[in-house]
């Protein structure tokens, strides 16, 4: 498996539930844990990340914080819409440190990967990098 910042893809943030111009959504696919997104409040909160060809995706790294669950779904086709269930996980509090989650995908092709936080340990969460493993590009 191949480990890959998102940028490095080309991959592109096409939408965010809520945005902070301070901490833009950019900032999920910089590769920089440092820099990161963060939510306005309530939930759910989503983004989606399009890649420009169907990629086969091992396992989804997620660094974070305050984010209690999250849904990730997928779809193939060039437009986002029709999506399906992947994966789903609870994360631990970290009071104070980052929460860093491996979520395992399974190979599965996508064109767009649909990121779901429906709860978190405060009114706000914040996403700071995601790592893709895969196995191969299509």
């Amino acid at each position: 498996m191949i480990e890959s910042s998102l940028t490095s893809l080309g991959a592109k943030v096409v939408l965010v539930a809520s945005s902070d111009e301070n901490h833009p959504p950019e900032n999920i696919i910089d590769g920089n844990t440092k820099t990161f997104w963060m939510s306005t409040g309530m939930f759910p909160q989503e983004f989606i990340i399009h890649f420009p060809e169907p990629t086969n995706i091992g396992t989804v790294t997620v660094d974070s914080y305050n984010v209690k669950h999250l849904k990730i779904e997928k779809n193939t086709s060039q437009n986002a819409s029709q999506f399906e269930p992947v994966a789903e996980k609870e994360f631990e509090s970290t009071e104070g440190h980052l929460q860093s989650n491996a979520i395992t995908l399974n190979g599965c092709s996508a064109t767009h990967l649909r990121f779901i936080i429906t709860a978190g340990y405060d009114h706000f969460v914040s996403v700071h990098r995601q790592l893709l493993f895969q196995a191969f590009n299509q």
